[in-house]
């Protein structure tokens, strides 16, 4: 029992961690050491495992994929899902700025922390880092984000979200920021139980995830330092989009109203701009003394 409940309080690091853009769910995991079993968990889900199930095997079926594991730290993230999103939903009503200068240390100091863990650098991993650049800028200044509820948009974002969440030094929520579906999904859809909103990307979650974890190891194997590096180069180009400052650009289309763009200022020299600063440098704090524990893990 003392193992499940271990198992469930770190789920919820895990999942307080996917919650919040720039910090990575797969770094908690690997800091308290369920990273590994978490993968070799989601991969037993293969035909063995369905040869199981229609074996009638259920207790086979439950030791081959590890389930009592994942059940514990599943709902260990679920809880920390539910409960973190509902203070974000007031810190972007209250205190938007604040909120924003914290995720942006998180994701700055996460650009260093990514990119070092490139092993050898040569023109491969130069041009994967100015494409994910060149691509992320396109995406934040040529045509940015925007929310999007359409059915097969949120099943990707589910697909794509989740299996950031398992790589770790990039956040899951972070995607979600980039994709323009963030607030929908992890505050509003999460706080209001929206399940027209939460069952797509949690199908689109569940396929990615299964797919992802096969296709891991064999990407990190064959060109782990190119994905790296367009990775680190696409955080970089993202910048923009968790910039605090900045006013959105609304566009009206008859009745409905579409964020089209972002109006960039320079802040005043004022206490909200210290604030911020300081709440920028607790962030970025956050990341260092996460990554370290991590090192010494």
């Amino acid at each position: 029992m003392n193992q499940y409940i271990a198992n469930f309080l770190k789920g919820i690091g895990v999942g307080s961690a996917n919650v919040i853009p720039g910090v990575s769910g797969g770094t908690i995991a690997l800091i308290t050491g369920i990273f590994e079993r978490l993968i070799d968990a989601f991969k037993s889900f293969n035909l063995t495992a369905l040869k199981l199930i229609f074996k009638g095997d259920i207790k086979g079926f439950i030791k081959h994929t590890d389930l009592w594991f994942l059940v514990s730290v599943g709902c260990g993230v679920l809880v920390a899902i539910l409960s973190v999103a509902r203070l974000f939903e007031f810190m972007f009503a209250e205190y938007p700025i604040y909120l924003w200068s914290f995720f942006f240390g998180m994701i700055l100091v996460s650009i260093y922390y990514v990119g070092i863990t490139i092993e050898k650098i040569n023109w491969k991993v130069i041009l994967g880092f100015v494409i994910g650049t060149a691509i992320a800028l396109f995406i934040a200044f040529g045509t940015p984000a925007q929310e999007n509820s359409n059915l097969i948009y949120l099943i990707i974002c589910g697909a794509v979200a989740t299996c950031s969440m398992i790589l770790p030094g990039l956040s899951g929520s972070f995607v979600l920021v980039l994709m323009g579906n963030y607030q929908l999904i992890m505050i509003d859809a999460v706080n209001d139980l929206n399940l027209k909103i939460l069952l797509p990307v949690v199908l689109g979650g569940v396929v990615g995830l299964l797919a992802f974890s096969h296709l891991l190891s064999w990407i990190f194997k064959n060109y782990r330092d190119i994905t790296i590096a367009v990775l680190t180069g696409f955080i970089l180009g993202s910048m923009p989009i968790i910039y605090p400052w900045k006013n959105e650009i609304i566009t009206y289309y008859g009745s409905e109203t579409k964020v089209t763009g972002y109006d960039y200022y320079f802040p005043e020299m004022n206490i909200e701009f210290a604030i911020a600063l300081v709440v920028m440098l607790i962030g970025a704090g956050i990341i260092i003394l996460t990554e370290k524990m991590a090192k010494n893990k």
